[in-house]
């Protein structure tokens, strides 16, 4: 059973983080060219480290690299004016928001140690959050051809996103991850074109269950079914 290091980081700004998970992947990347290096023969060298990192941010629009800018309806001034940060990161898919109450999870993960194989790893990831709806009486799911988790996601014009995710992987090595909402104010979402798909909703948990839930609840329960679902125990 694989060790995950997991670290709340509380409440950081975007570039904070993101510069950090850029030092674990490295890291971890440097470390296993040097056991390869030694063709596994040097037992006294460091092997990767798995983390999951759960933070906050204060309100910041991520676009992805491969996303379209116009999918972000305010200007840059209007973007400063609401306080509102903007970055263009390295990771796939489109425009999303970060903010309060909502749950981002970065895993910075070894792949090799569990399967190499980037659609297993997206799919476990809607798993876990999808099992942690589940705690909570609602029913998640996945959209054909779209990353992240929903509801009603057969029923044209009910469609509703609850959870974005977007990944990087370098030598098998994963960053940046999922941003769940759990009592998201929605409102920022308006300014966007969420993942950039047109005419469906986003949604949070709050709005679901008609009422906000404990935080550091949901942070126990995404804990829990992501040590279930990737078959891990906590270092």
């Amino acid at each position: 059973m694989e060790q995950v290091i997991l670290q709340d980081l509380g409440t950081r700004r975007y570039q904070e983080v993101w510069d950090y998970q850029e030092q674990l992947l490295q890291q971890n990347v440097a470390r296993k060219a040097a056991l390869r290096a030694e063709n596994n023969e040097g037992a006294a060298l460091p092997g990767t480290e798995n983390y999951l990192l759960f933070v906050e941010h204060p309100p910041v629009y991520t676009l992805g690299k491969n996303g379209r800018y116009e999918h972000v309806l305010l200007s840059e001034e209007q973007l400063r004016e609401k306080g509102i940060e903007y970055f263009h990161i390295n990771r796939g898919g489109d425009i999303t928001f970060h903010g309060p109450q909502q749950l981002v999870g970065y895993p910075i993960i070894d792949l090799e140690k569990f399967k190499p194989d980037l659609s297993w790893y997206l799919r476990s990831l809607e798993e876990v959050i999808i099992k942690t709806m589940a705690v909570y009486g609602l029913k998640g799911e996945r959209s054909p051809g779209e990353t992240g988790v929903w509801l009603d996601a057969s029923i044209k014009g009910r469609e509703r996103k609850i959870c974005a995710m977007g990944i990087r992987c370098s030598r098998w090595i994963t960053m940046h991850g999922f941003a769940f909402n759990v009592n998201t104010d929605m409102d920022y979402f308006s300014y966007i074109v969420p993942c950039g798909i047109q005419n469906k909703k986003v949604t949070s948990l709050e709005m679901e269950l008609g009422h906000a839930v404990p935080f550091d609840e949901v942070k126990d329960v995404v804990k829990t079914q992501f040590a279930e679902v990737f078959g891990v125990e906590w270092a």
